[in-house]
């Protein structure tokens, strides 16, 4: 029986099943040089790469849509629960 490849690409997304470790996962979200998306230390996917300008522009905006959000779901009351009659000609 041969044994499954712990990394890969599958349909052109990377995939990591190492063990990782405390400087694989540091060395992941830090690559200087490197675009703003790169491959996870583990797991499926991409992550951001925190030594890329535009990802902390991303997560500044992440961080402010979220932030709106909540205080917009605190300033709104709740909604009742009354029946609305709905009319169709």
């Amino acid at each position: 029986m041969s044994q499954k490849p712990d990394t890969g690409t599958l349909f052109g997304i990377p995939y990591n099943f190492e063990r990782p470790s405390v400087s694989r996962l540091i060395a992941a979200h830090w690559q200087p040089g490197e675009r703003m998306l790169v491959e996870k230390p583990f797991g499926i996917g991409y992550t951001l790469n925190l030594a890329n300008w535009r990802a902390w522009i991303a997560l500044g905006i992440i961080g402010g849509l979220v932030y709106t959000e909540r205080a917009q779901e605190e300033s709104t009351p709740e909604a009742s629960e009354e029946a609305v009659d709905v009319l169709v000609e």
